[in-house]
């Protein structure tokens, strides 16, 4: 009877386990689904303040506005004051989205067919008090 019990105790553990990997594989938690309404814009986000996390904290931010964020990292430029948005291909309308989205950010024109992306954020200190670090 003992046994038997251990054994049952044993099989909903793995049960249980193997539950929460397929939900974690699924992304049912801490993910942002990208929206298949609307016009897709692809965008990077490029920290240039120094501030640890911003653009972790921003990609957060548009992945729920249903911007799809390809990649966050640090901008190899000096320090910025002020946000911009350059836009790299196709007219200013998902950089205006973008803006919206964010609450700043200069729009500029730099178009580069080397980019696959739509535009490039480049997050300036006039960001860090309008971005939550939070989860």
């Amino acid at each position: 009877m003992r046994r038997i019990l251990i054994a049952m105790a044993a099989a909903a553990a793995v049960a249980v386990g193997a539950w929460l990997a397929w939900r974690g594989a699924t992304g049912e938690r801490g993910q942002y689904p990208i929206p298949g309404d609307g016009e897709r814009i692809t965008v990077e986000v490029l920290n240039a303040t120094g501030v640890d996390g911003l653009a972790r904290a921003t990609t957060r931010q548009l992945r729920r506005a249903g911007i799809d964020v390809v990649y966050f990292g640090t901008a190899s430029s000096d320090t910025l004051e002020q946000t911009y948005i350059a836009v790299r291909r196709g007219d200013t309308t998902a950089a205006v989205r973008i803006r919206a989205a964010l609450g700043v950010g200069r729009i500029v024109v730099e178009p580069d067919s080397r980019l696959l992306l739509d535009a490039s954020v480049f997050l300036g200190r006039d960001i860090t008090l309008l971005i939550h670090f939070g989860p």
